[in-house]
């Protein structure tokens, strides 16, 4: 009878040795999610005692600046470094004049973060469409938006929520030369610290949709794909990131994250700037949805997504995930 033995085998290379248990996983683990390495993006709206839940964004809400400046200081304490703002005004018009108003919704916004929490890192969105009546991100001319025209507004925007202390400014209209005009008009009003990251590839994509119920900002006619990029398109986001670098972005960004890690990767290799992407409406919302179902376990997959955008190369997470992370982490 012959005797069954297990094989004996000589190879070295016993790769489930530093998996076998949690301490040793977590001590060679390579890529590893912090506090600072995350932007929470926040709505603000007119009004009073306004807490308005945002139906297709489970957890996320818009908040009117008394409510708002209980929030950021919750947020603050609880570990968030920085905040992404976009307003929700009640007024709107043509030329957006609400955007670059000192005393508009955001800059109030400003004013509060830097009153409340001075350590949070306060970054403000630099776009038209939550502002216009048309909801497009310029100005418009016989249904064309318009690039240059439009350029001198961002410009002005960008330098009122500088003055009222905004810590980042981050361009997202996709107009051409939006940086070299924003990088102006902060330079020449005594900006030169205030450093811009830049919407660098944003492409027009179905992931936003969301968002468009949280910011009021859907386009009234037609659609945005005249400026922002075609999502089949790579070489073109490199061509869009070498300009903004070139007109003087300090960070770049890729817009949305999850179907682009392609982007971000390349990104990574070719440009020595700090890499920013947003973890958009659309990609929080399908993890949301999915998890309310009972389908998936939310927070293995929303870590496993995150963990995902900063093994692809990003430096900086844009997500509605920001304060449930931080609390996962510690």
């Amino acid at each position: 009878m012959t005797e069954s033995r297990t094989p004996h085998y000589e190879s070295s290379h016993r790769l489930r040795r530093l998996r076998h248990k949690p301490g040793m996983r977590a001590l060679v683990r390579e890529t590893a999610l912090t506090a600072d390495d995350f932007i929470y993006p926040m709505f603000v709206c007119d009004g009073e005692n306004q807490k308005v839940e945002i139906s297709s964004m489970p957890g996320q809400h818009r908040f009117s600046l008394d409510l708002f400046e209980e929030e950021v200081g919750k947020l603050a304490e609880s570990g968030v470094r920085s905040i992404l703002l976009f307003g929700v005004p009640d007024h709107k018009d043509e030329k957006a004049s609400s955007a670059f108003d000192e005393e508009g919704l955001v800059q109030k916004a400003i004013r509060i973060s830097k009153e409340i929490a001075p350590q949070l890192v306060c970054v403000s969105d630099i776009c038209l469409c939550e502002f216009t009546s048309h909801g497009h991100c310029g100005l418009i001319e016989n249904g064309d938006v318009l690039n240059d025209e439009s350029l001198e507004l961002l410009a002005n925007m960008a330098v009122s929520h500088a003055r009222a202390g905004a810590d980042l400014v981050a361009p997202s209209a996709m107009m051409d030369f939006q940086i070299e005009a924003i990088r102006n008009g902060l330079d020449s009003n005594g900006f030169r610290e205030i450093p811009i990251m830049a919407y660098s590839a944003k492409f027009s994509s179905g992931f936003y949709g969301p968002f468009r119920e949280a910011a009021n900002s859907a386009p009234q006619f037609g659609d945005r794909k005249s400026y922002q990029m075609d999502p089949m398109n790579t070489r073109e986001a490199m061509r869009e990131i070498a300009c903004d670098v070139e007109q003087g972005a300090d960070i770049i960004m890729v817009k949305p994250a999850l179907s682009y890690m392609d982007i971000v990767r390349k990104a990574r290799d070719e440009f020595n700037l700090p890499v920013a992407v947003y973890n958009v409406s659309g990609e929080y919302a399908m993890i949301k949805a999915a998890a309310q179902n009972g389908w998936i376990d939310e927070r293995s997959v929303a870590l496993e997504m995150l963990g995902s955008f900063k093994r692809a190369g990003a430096d900086i997470i844009i997500s509605y995930y920001t304060p449930e992370v931080i609390n996962w982490i510690k």
